[in-house]
């Protein structure tokens, strides 16, 4: 974490914003705030549990695929993991077509015991990369239902008739 914390104040645990001590909710997240104390012992956790992974991988270790795609991307996941003190290993893909008019695609493998945190920071990374921790997701799980009377448009949230095809705040068409 890059900002100093203060144990007097409270903290979201999500999005890392700071409130007064007496608030005991985060505005944007609506979860429950952590003091200061709090969110020191948990940054001191991750410090500890990253300082105590082993950067090395060893024949013994269970590893799973998390990730497949061109060799760029890969790269740039395992520096990615490796700034978090995550081991990963990059390997060819044997599925390919074998004609060589497909670009080599590798797969990105962590240690099994290491997947929860990979996720977590996958996680982080997508709506970094994606300008999602900007926008409201509330609504990305809305189905176009045409059987119901009223459809909320997953991209903005808007309400309206199913007997339109198209949402009449954003344009989103479900045709």
């Amino acid at each position: 974490m890059n900002t100093i914390i203060d144990p007097e104040l409270k903290y979201c645990p999500r999005c890392n914003d700071e409130y007064r001590a007496e608030i005991t909710t985060c505005a944007t997240c609506e979860i429950e705030l952590l003091t200061g104390t709090q969110m020191l012992e948990l940054e001191k956790q991750k410090q500890q549990k990253k300082a105590n992974r082993s950067m090395e991988l060893s024949p013994d270790d269970e590893m799973v695929n998390i990730r497949k795609g061109p060799v760029i991307q890969m790269k740039e996941l395992q520096i990615l993991l490796e700034r978090e003190g995550i081991p990963s290993l990059a390997v060819a893909d044997e599925g390919g077509c074998g004609q060589g008019c497909c670009g080599t695609d590798l797969l990105l493998q962590v240690r099994m015991s290491d997947v929860q945190d990979v996720l977590a920071i996958l996680a982080r990374e997508h709506v970094r990369s994606t300008a999602l921790e900007d926008h409201d997701t509330t609504y990305a799980g809305a189905v176009f239902n045409t059987a119901a009377e009223n459809a909320t448009c997953p991209a903005c949230g808007c309400s309206f008739p199913t007997t339109q095809a198209e949402c009449p705040d954003c344009g989103l068409c479900f045709a």
